[in-house]
This record gives structure tokens, sequence and C-alpha cells, in this order.
């Protein structure tokens, strides 16, 4: 069995973690071994540099600054669980990764795509995932889900909601940079459906 390395994307909101954890299961128990993980953070370096980027309390963050804290924080993790992981020949299952650095900094942030790209491939290298799950929901839906729900709010969720339709408007340009690997799953269906959506996709793959 060759290695994979599955993402999962999407706007605050969008039920990743439900639909991840679900994931995880039905491939357990189709007898495969999956590493679930996430970022920020993943290890504890990244988690600490996590607890930075999303405290409250750092509203006077410069976008470059936390651009180049979410790309430290990837580079630890990628290199002290990821790639492991892939050289082992695992299946790895993680919400958010470089695609969401350049839908929040590169584009909702206005630095720039090519730039926060370049950014995080000096992070880590030139690989990327075999194929991202992009869980879409409207942001103003989203919002309203993490402000109902028992999750913590961080600082990104209090950011407006024009930041967060930029963020929505990023994803859908990287979607077609990476066509390829960007695999679109309705997120205002139901969670059972998304989880058997999101699914199908995956056998493709695994």
């Amino acid at each position: 069995m060759k290695g994979k390395f599955i993402t999962f994307e999407g706007p605050e909101g969008s039920g990743k973690t439900s639909v991840i954890t679900a994931v995880k299961k039905f491939f357990e128990d189709e007898g495969y071994e999956i590493i679930t993980t996430r970022e920020p953070g993943g290890i504890r370096i990244a988690e600490e540099i996590r607890n930075i980027i999303l405290d409250k309390n750092n509203t006077e963050m410069d976008a470059h600054a936390e651009a180049l804290l979410f790309a430290a924080s990837r580079s630890q993790h990628f290199s002290e669980k990821i790639l492991p992981a892939l050289k082992e020949n695992r299946i790895i299952l993680c919400d958010r990764f470089i695609d969401s650095s350049l839908a929040y900094q590169g584009h909702a942030r206005g630095l720039g795509i090519d730039n926060v790209y370049n950014i995080n491939k000096f992070a880590i290298g030139n690989i990327l995932p075999d194929i991202t799950i992009f869980i879409d929901v409207p942001p103003s839906i989203g919002l309203k889900r993490v402000f109902s729900n028992t999750r913590k709010v961080d600082r990104l969720d209090l950011e407006t909601i024009e930041f967060h339709e930029k963020v929505y408007e990023g994803y859908m340009i990287i979607a077609e940079m990476f066509s390829d690997r960007f695999k679109i799953v309705n997120g205002q269906n139901p969670v059972e459906q998304v989880v058997e959506d999101t699914i199908k996709i995956l056998k493709t793959v695994i």
C-alpha cells in the first residue's frame, strides 16, 4: 500500500472535524490504518504556535506575521509528523493544510496567493496533498453554525463577514488552480450525506 496524504478544507463552520471523524471510522472498519491530524497544530511545537495565532487577544497581529507563523507551524508539523508517516506508507487525514494559508492570508488578507505559496514551498518543499476535500458551505451559514454550537470561538472566527466571504472567494480560485486534486463536496447537505459523498471520492485514491 502506498501512503496517501488527504487534506480537508472549508470555511469556518463547514463541519470538517465531524466528517474526518466519520471517514476515519469507515476506513478503519475496512481494515486501513488511519492517522488524523490538524493544522495549525498536530504536534507540540505547532500546537504552541497555534495558540498564538488563534488567541483572541492577538488582534494586532500583522498579516505577514500571521502567514509566517502558519508556515512555521506547518513546517514543523510536516517534518515531524506528516513526512515520516508518508515514508511509512500511512494514510493521513489532515484538517487544513497549505490551501488554508492561500485562501486566508494569500487572498483574504491580500498578501497574494503566489507570495504565500512561495513561503510555504520553502517550509514544506514541493509536496502537496494527493487529494483535497473542500466542504462547500457559504460563509453566512458556516459562521451561524460556529456561534450556535459548543466549539471554542477563536480570533479568525471573529473577523468580519466580508473577510470570510473573501476567504471563500480565495478557495474558489484555489480550486481552479489545483483542479486535479481539489474535490468539492456540498456541505449544506445533512452530515451523513457529506460523509457518504466524501467516502465515495476517497475510495478512488485509497
